[in-house]
């Protein structure tokens, strides 16, 4: 397989797409319908442009299941619980009454011989958690890059310059 510069091919993009989904190189180059695909895998993974798309793809799966995650807690802590409660008071539901209920907040349901329903909920003080630890989690990343930011900023200015004998005074201000 020859050095590529320019852009990816259909299948070069679905390599790095699998790569991603399996991290396991021959079944990568496989699927993407790579003849000999232990060597032409190895070949693909050689590549700065298809590393870049792996890159590309995986950071932009993370951001995805980070904002699944939290748009699943918010609703989790958040959720109205209103279809759950109406099930409990229904005597028989019909499969097709069930698939309108927003029963997402709604962990177990058990219906025990006496004929009572119980029903558990995921538990909302966790769900405020985890939510609040992404929250930390997000101001960190910020604060830290407002840090690297600052501490750049200041390095550019503490640069060395000749004092009045023209030697170099280390950090003096300009």
């Amino acid at each position: 397989m020859k050095e590529k510069t320019g852009k990816l091919t259909p299948r070069e993009k679905q390599f790095c797409s699998f790569y991603v989904n399996s991290g396991n190189l021959k079944e990568a180059a496989i699927c993407a319908g790579f003849h000999q695909p232990e060597k032409n895998g190895a070949a693909l993974l050689l590549r700065e442009d298809i590393n870049k798309e792996i890159e590309r793809i995986y950071r932009s799966r993370m951001r995805n299941y980070r904002q699944r995650a939290r748009a699943g807690y918010e609703r989790l802590a958040f959720g109205n619980v209103s279809d759950a409660v109406r099930l409990m008071f229904e005597d028989n539901p019909l499969d097709k009454d069930l698939e309108t209920y927003d029963l997402f907040n709604v962990a177990e349901i058990k219906r025990p011989k006496d004929g009572a329903m119980e029903i558990k909920f995921f538990d909302r003080i966790k769900a405020l958690e985890k939510l609040e630890c992404a929250e930390e989690e997000e101001e960190n990343n910020v604060s830290r890059f407002y840090s690297a930011l600052v501490e750049g900023t200041r390095q550019q200015h503490n640069m060395t310059v000749p004092d009045r004998f023209g030697e170099e005074a280390e950090g003096a201000e300009i």
